[in-house]
């Protein structure tokens, strides 16, 4: 039985504010999506309270997947310095790693790179025409997507720059890191700038965790409408073949197609987790 270390990114003030609202935590909601795929996997959740698990204790396990986070890679405060140490020892120990959004900031400022707010603001709901580069095209982590996809997300912040000897994956007009592949120690993490864990219901439910900042910013002309949309992606969560919802909605099997979405998730576990490490 493999057995996964996963770092929630939030910290406890935020994760029970998004409970309050019956928002899954980001590592609730990728614990839901890798035991859909691996239900045999054992998963450990690491928060950013806890302390520092030690090198012996990291070597129990076979991964470590970083989640999303609503924190800045940039700042100085505890909880992200703590998750970035965290990187360091699981790379120093050789475990694979895989992150999503967060995860790959801070797998970045760990390895020397740089992360800053995007001056255009957020990317939020769908990262479009995300477009794989000739390097992805070549690598297992795109082996089930298309050349260009869309793909759930949400963030201010963006990397910058990527760190020496890193290997861009994946870029979009919105932000040039998509994906890309970081060396760091005794590791290589595979991480994406969007959210492949993440379901339409999820987004629906985090538009209405920041609905005062989705209609200040002009994403809604109000609540009432953000409240129309949001139904409507929790429609398409458990219709996900209803073709004219996913059409209404422009989006498609990209999102809706569950193994299709999370097929980043699924190439990291399959080959680094199960399999060789290429």
């Amino acid at each position: 039985m493999s057995k996964i270390l996963l770092m929630e990114g939030n910290i406890a003030e935020r994760r029970a504010k998004g409970a309050a609202m019956g928002v899954r935590s980001s590592s609730g909601i990728y614990e839901q999506s890798l035991l859909a795929h691996f239900p045999e996997l054992e998963i450990d959740i690491f928060n950013p309270e806890d302390p520092l698990p030690g090198h012996n204790a990291l070597t129990a396990y076979d991964g470590m997947i970083i989640s999303g986070s609503g924190l800045h890679a940039y700042d100085t405060d505890f909880a992200v310095t703590n998750q970035i140490a965290l990187v360091r020892e699981a790379a120093e120990v050789g475990l694979p790693i895989f992150g999503s959004c967060w995860g790959l900031q801070i797998a970045a400022m760990a390895a020397g790179g740089l992360v800053e707010y995007h001056a255009v603001g957020r990317e939020v709901g769908f990262a479009r025409k995300v477009r794989v580069t000739d390097a992805g095209r070549d690598h297992p982590m795109f082996a089930k997507k298309g050349p260009v996809f869309d793909a759930p997300c949400i963030h201010y912040d963006e990397v910058v720059r990527l760190p020496e000897g890193a290997t861009l994956l994946a870029t979009n007009a919105h932000s040039e890191v998509q994906a890309a592949l970081i060396p760091l120690a005794n590791s290589e993490i595979w991480a994406v700038q969007y959210h492949p864990e993440f379901d339409t219901a999820h987004l629906a439910d985090l538009y209405r965790l920041y609905a005062d900042d989705m209609v200040g910013q002009g994403f809604f002309t109000d609540i009432a409408e953000l409240e129309t949309y949001c139904a409507s992606l929790t429609k398409l969560a458990h219709e996900p073949d209803n073709t004219a919802l996913a059409w209404q909605l422009g989006v498609d099997a990209d999102i809706t197609d569950d193994a299709r979405r999370r097929a980043e998730i699924i190439a990291w576990v399959e080959t680094c987790v199960m399999g060789d490490i290429p």
